[in-house]
């Protein structure tokens, strides 16, 4: 429940009684002053689902929020309608009112100092889970990381006519990932020099970073998902800890990963990873702005161009900040469109080659590619194709020939690489048998098969 207060003149006041009657809104009333000064005060409680109905209503009936107009909770209500208006709205999805709306998310923004320093420190925990391949560690650094705070400001800025909480919210967006990537190098260059890892280390190699080494439509999916949620969770009264997880867990180990490849000397895997950090963002602003949007949650032209008239803007620091902005958009657009068509063509071809008869006891469990359209990169990028086999069969010629096929369809040579994983596998009837097992010992082992791990070769083109 909500306990709204509203400060009127006393020439509004009828208005005001018969909105909130029409409403079955109980109310209270406390009146300040006399003559053409006179004010009234109302308090009413209302469900939250319901303060956005009251309120425009309210403003259709002549009143202005902006005059006075404070929203808190209530923790316990007993008036005669509070009941009827509670399963009016119990089942209603109303989204709050703007100003609310503004307020919940400001309420999750952190100063600067604070905001740094957390970023910093999850990307040095995100950093080190990922080197040691610890899904845990890498969890818990998406817990502490405060990234939620800005992509809302700036989102519901920008769906809110509000264009300093916006400007403030890209500001930090970019501030935070630029530090989270920063913290990652640090302590990647440090574990490294320290020998407390491996310096001949490939990162590629680790399965926690090879989920990450360029953009794809998974991890698109995922940043519209967790955005879209996001939206949701902060136009009502839900909680945004969890949804706030789940952004995190989107963006914070790319960037880990973005300063393991600088530490490393990897310029692929950093430049396919900003790419993937820069393409995920975009992703979860987008779908913020496009759910707000469907929400009902409009700006206007005119507002904007009164923030651009007023003084305090520095008009052509922000026009240029804006083309730098839409720039770097398009060239992350582009450069996400095209790994996806890459990586879509890459897994049609793997399966492709898989298809074939003598390849039939080998099943494909992941492909990971790396980015493949670099300016200027004399490097190759990197196919790994993990299969599972249930002999000890030698495959030589399998990369070279899905090499062959993806370079027919792309013109791209990358270097492939197949990583198989032996497995040995219970006979259910022969050998049972033979050694005069009765049928009961049978079924159960038919019903109960066991699959042990063996050895993990690779081989490359």
């Amino acid at each position: 429940m909500r306990h709204v207060h509203i400060f009127v003149p006393a020439e509004e006041r009828p208005a005001v009684e018969e909105t909130l009657s029409e409403l079955d809104v109980d109310y209270a009333v406390t009146s300040d002053g006399s003559g053409t000064e006179a004010k009234v005060l109302f308090q009413f409680p209302v469900p939250v689902d319901g303060v956005r109905e009251v309120l425009e209503d309210l403003h259709d009936a002549g009143v202005e929020e902006g005059t006075y107009t404070v929203v808190g909770s209530a923790e316990a209500v007993l008036t005669p309608n509070v009941d009827r208006l509670q399963k009016r709205y119990a089942q209603d999805f109303t989204p709050l009112a703007e100003f609310e709306l503004q307020s919940k998310a400001e309420s999750l923004s952190r100063d600067d100092y604070s905001y740094v320093w957390m970023l910093f420190l999850s990307a040095i925990i995100a950093t080190a889970g990922l080197l040691i391949d610890s899904p845990a560690i890498v969890v818990g650094s998406m817990v502490i990381a405060p990234i939620m705070g800005p992509i809302l400001t700036a989102t519901v800025g920008a769906t809110t006519s509000n264009w300093e909480m916006c400007v403030a919210g890209v500001r930090q967006q970019v501030l935070g990932l630029g530090v989270a990537v920063v913290g990652a190098t640090v302590t990647a260059f440090a574990l490294k020099e320290l020998s407390l890892v491996s310096s001949t280390l490939a990162p590629a190699s680790i399965e926690l970073v090879s989920l990450r080494l360029a953009p794809s439509s998974v991890a698109i999916l995922v940043g519209v998902a967790a955005g879209a949620a996001a939206t949701f969770g902060v136009t009502t009264k839900g909680p945004l800890s969890l949804i706030g997880v789940m952004v995190a867990a989107a963006l914070i180990p790319a960037a880990g990963v973005t300063g393991i490849g600088v530490a490393w000397g990897a310029p692929l895997l950093v430049l396919g990873t900003l790419l993937l950090l820069a393409a995920t963002v975009l992703a979860i602003d987008v779908a913020m702005i496009a759910t707000l949007s469907f929400l009902g949650y409009r700006s206007s032209v005119d507002s904007l161009r009164g923030y651009l008239q007023n003084d305090a803007v520095n008009v052509p620091a922000v026009a240029l900040a804006a083309l730098v902005l839409f720039a770097g958009v398009g060239v992350v657009t582009v450069g996400t469109v095209q790994q996806v068509n890459y990586q879509r063509t890459v897994n049609q071809q793997v399966e492709e080659v898989l298809g074939q008869q003598r390849y039939s006891d080998l099943q494909a469990t992941s492909v990971s590619v790396q980015y493949a359209y670099p300016v200027g990169f004399a490097e190759r990028e990197t196919v790994t194709v993990t299969v599972t086999r249930t002999t000890d069969r030698s495959y030589s010629s399998l990369p070279s020939e899905i090499q062959r096929e993806i370079r027919a369809e792309t013109g791209q040579n990358p270097v492939v690489r197949v990583r198989f994983v032996d497995y040995s596998q219970t006979n259910y009837s022969s050998s049972a048998s033979a050694v005069g097992v009765s049928s009961d010992s049978i079924s159960d082992s038919a019903s109960s098969p066991t699959l042990a791990a063996g050895i993990t070769s690779t081989a490359a083109t």
